[in-house]
């Protein structure tokens, strides 16, 4: 366990190895948001074969987490911040219900719910301890009853849920009242419903209760199983297809019901000119497989979030549109869209299940913390559509080693060890090397527009959430990474604030320690400046602030004039939404009580440590820059240090960090005067 950079053990030297304090944080917080139960009887017997089912938060879920509040409170967290946290985001995600009992129709409905819950779900418990709603916020309804208001023609729908023991009541939209009106229309007692773009009319002064107010947004759900569904839909749906679609006919008065999968949700690659309209686009595929485009505009696109790839839709009563009526670009004549007369139902997919082995590393390393001293050799996770398995509510960390075909949620926690650009990509694509305990993997990383993630250099521990894998057609693992996905999250640890100001975060080490690591890792250190390098001085430099890295004004003829960043490797001026600012570049010798190392920095912990801006300093008489590093001696810092390697065998791209740090493989990137 001797060589980790990120893994749960950090060398410290032969005879003494410290647990990563962020890690054992993890796994304390586990235990404390979903304390283990006793082992069952089956697992006392035959310990070999136990599995569990992943009903606590995993190991992802707690990880970004805690990341997303250190973000979120730069000055620094305690234990006590993260564990409320924690544990108010993990009840309200799957609060239980109050003591009261739920309906007994819902309680009957739930046996055959196997589905997966959707992003943006909210109970009605949650609405009442709350008293608010947001206008994106999805419930996932059963209607207990329906029926007209006294003295009025209105429709009233009360609605319960599988996670609630409250009901609340919904005002229904006249566009829904013929399937209501008849005897035996579609919303009645016990269909289930997906809402969205609900207002909450709040009880005044006490009296009455809350209510919801009418909402146009609202799917009605099928179930093939049940024969007055399949019966619906045949007769229904049956009829038509993509290809019997004719946009003259629906110009002359013809209304189509269609059915279809869900393929693809997501937003459309073509802008708007001449409109600040959002769209969203649902790519969906029939029974011949022939495929159409459903858009949704403006305030329409929230009712993607009641859909689900591998669902099927049907749409009674579509708007057909043609290209040039939606601003469209494509080969097909026409698209689908949400009209004033459309009704959607959906037949989702069912939550299918696979139960995975857990590697011996796994149990070895947290296995006896996280689920029983007896370890557990399978965990039951979901597979969707395409037969890719989600990692998303792994209850252990994945280790790099364990990485495997169609797979999909993951998240590393690592170093990075290269990074590459690919000019000859489609879009914005970098490729990272990631290094843990197991081993290293390169992760594709495709960028909606242009790099977003800060300043990342060799050495820099990072964690990285929304990994898919797939083996390619080279029998090679392929790890991508898409930043426009809802569950990406990259967040580099060796230059978040928060980590130098919370101590529960981190561990104090000492120069000599860090030393000894045969590979870079996050160290936190209590140093003082024993001298910056006089013949270097002080350096200020040209940086592009997208990145963080230095101009290359060498190369600057060469790109006709224009400043070239030597990471991105883009031209700044003539790069949108780039900026270019001064930094600076410095060599300094940071001390303790028992040695010394020479380190060096830029940004913003080059600053901290200077005391001054790049801009100030510039300001300054020559003589009194030539003098300034000398009244900083002696002060002392805590700083985070990264080890960036310049002795490492590094891939072809590595001389653009050779400039910054010119054969000193220590980088301090952050610093705190304390």
């Amino acid at each position: 366990m001797g060589d980790t950079n990120g893994g749960s053990l950090i060398e410290i030297d032969d005879h003494d190895e410290v647990e990563d304090p962020f890690l054992a944080f993890i796994d304390y917080a586990k235990t404390v948001i979903s304390p283990e139960e006793d082992e069952d009887e089956e697992h006392k017997r035959n310990p070999s074969e136990a599995t569990t089912e992943t009903s606590g938060p995993g190991w992802g879920w707690i990880a970004s987490r805690i990341l997303k509040t250190c973000v979120a409170y730069s000055s620094g967290v305690t234990t006590a911040i993260l564990l409320s946290d924690l544990f108010q985001a993990w009840h309200e995600q799957n609060k239980a219900g109050m003591s009261k009992k739920k309906p007994e129709l819902i309680d009957k409905l739930k046996k055959s719910h196997r589905r997966r819950r959707l992003a943006n779900t909210v109970t009605i418990d949650s609405i009442y301890e709350k008293n608010f709603l947001s206008m994106n916020s999805v419930l996932e309804a059963v209607i207990i009853n329906a029926a007209v208001l006294p003295g009025t023609n209105i429709f009233m729908l009360t609605l319960g849920d599988f996670w609630s023991s409250n009901t609340i009541d919904l005002y229904l939209h006249r566009r829904y009242y013929e399937l209501v009106e008849t005897p035996n229309g579609i919303l009645g007692k016990g269909r289930e419903v997906l809402i969205t773009g609900c207002y909450l009319r709040t009880a005044r002064e006490g009296c009455g209760t809350p209510r919801l107010l009418p909402t146009e947004y609202l799917v009605i759900l099928l179930d093939e199983d049940e024969d007055n569904d399949a019966i619906l839909i045949a007769a229904q749906f049956y009829s038509d297809t993509f290809s019997s679609v004719s946009l003259d006919a629906f110009n002359n008065g013809t209304s189509y019901s269609l059915y279809a999968r869900i393929e693809y949700i997501g937003p459309l690659e073509s802008e708007l000119k001449f409109s600040t309209a959002h769209r969203r686009q649902i790519a969906l595929v029939d029974g011949d497989g022939v495929r159409l485009k459903f858009i949704l505009w403006g305030e329409q696109v929230i009712v993607a979030n009641l859909m689900s790839v591998g669902s099927m839709l049907g749409l009674e009563r579509p708007y057909i549109s043609s290209l040039e009526e939606s601003a469209m670009e494509g080969k097909d004549e026409f698209c689908l869209e949400y009209g004033s007369a459309t009704h959607l139902y959906l037949v989702p997919s069912t939550l299918q299940e696979e139960k995975v082995c857990v590697s011996l590393s796994q149990n070895q390393c947290q296995g006896s913390k996280l689920l029983g001293s007896a370890g557990v050799s399978q965990v039951t996770l979901p597979r969707d559509a395409e037969g890719s398995i989600d990692f998303s509510n792994y209850p252990f960390r994945t280790n790099i080693a364990d990485i495997r075909d169609k797979t999909t949620g993951i998240s590393l926690y690592g170093v990075v060890t290269d990074i590459l650009c690919d000019p000859n990509a489609t879009g914005v694509v970098f490729s990272l090397k990631i290094e843990d305990t197991t081993g290293a993997i390169w992760a594709k990383l495709h960028f909606t527009s242009y790099w977003s993630l800060g300043r990342l250099g060799l050495g820099h521990v990072v964690y990285v959430s929304g990994l898919s894998c797939k083996v390619t057609r080279k029998d090679c693992l392929e790890v991508l990474w898409h930043e426009k996905d809802e569950k990406a999250t990259f967040i580099n640890l060796s230059c978040l604030p928060a980590f130098l100001t919370s101590s529960c975060l981190h561990r104090i080490s000492t120069l000599s320690q860090i030393s000894k690591q045969r590979k870079p890792a996050i160290n936190i250190c209590r140093v003082k400046l024993d001298e910056i390098d006089q013949f270097h001085n002080i350096n200020t430099r040209l940086s592009h602030s997208v990145c963080g890295h230095f101009i290359d004004e060498e190369s600057t003829s060469s790109h006709g004039g224009n400043l070239h960043c030597s990471f991105c490797g883009v031209s700044c001026n003539s790069h949108l939404g780039s900026e270019v600012v001064r930094t600076f570049h410095i060599m300094i010798a940071l001390g303790d009580e028992e040695t010394k190392l020479y380190a060096w920095c830029t940004g913003q912990s080059a600053s901290a440590i200077l005391q001054i801006s790049p801009d100030e300093f510039c300001e300054l008489h020559e003589d009194d820059q030539l003098m300034y590093p000398s009244s900083l001696e002696n002060e002392w810092f805590l700083v985070a240090l990264a080890n960036s390697g310049s002795n490492r065998n590094l891939g072809p791209g590595h001389h653009r960090f050779a400039h910054e740090s010119e054969g000193i493989c220590w980088e301090i990137t952050r610093a705190l005067k304390i």
